[in-house]
């Protein structure tokens, strides 16, 4: 049973104020995320924002253009600070995503930290030697320069 933990900074020329409405509402995810992931929000009347209990599900296409339904949970929420969402149909075996805010000189920093089980035993822990760990590197690097033109340095 192999467990997983994958961090990223990343420094936002914004507020706290600027940061947090941005992250917290879910409709943002898509502007954020690798156009090659078919992200696609399938939950109806999706409200602005976040909130303890909301449930969210996609549709993304991670490998070989094969789309996988994801639901998430937010578990977790303090104002301008953290969330926390968790998956509760996908591909993991767990998953668990903090989203970490905090004001620094001259902007925000801000922090994920995914862990994550693959599925599979064994083979999950291949699959992420090989392509898992290599993929979320990608959706983040991405990630980070999204950021950096939606809150230019």
């Amino acid at each position: 049973m192999a467990f997983y933990q994958f961090q990223k900074e990343q420094f936002v020329n914004a507020s706290i104020d600027e940061v947090w409405d941005f992250i917290s509402s879910p409709q943002n995810l898509k502007k954020i995320t690798p156009k090659n992931m078919g992200f696609d929000i399938r939950t109806p009347n999706l409200p602005d924002k976040i909130y303890e209990g909301m449930i969210v599900s996609y549709t993304v296409h991670p490998l070989l253009s094969i789309p996988t339904n994801w639901v998430t949970e937010i578990t977790h929420i303090r104002d301008k600070s953290y969330f926390v969402d968790e998956q509760r149909v996908g591909p993991y075996k767990l998953w668990h995503h903090q989203h970490i805010i905090r004001p620094v000189e001259n902007g925000v920093l801000m922090k994920d930290i995914v862990s994550y089980q693959p599925p599979f035993g064994w083979l999950g822990s291949i699959a992420n030697a090989l392509v898992i760990k290599n993929k979320l590197n990608e959706i983040f690097d991405f990630r980070t320069k999204a950021l950096e033109k939606i809150f230019p340095l």
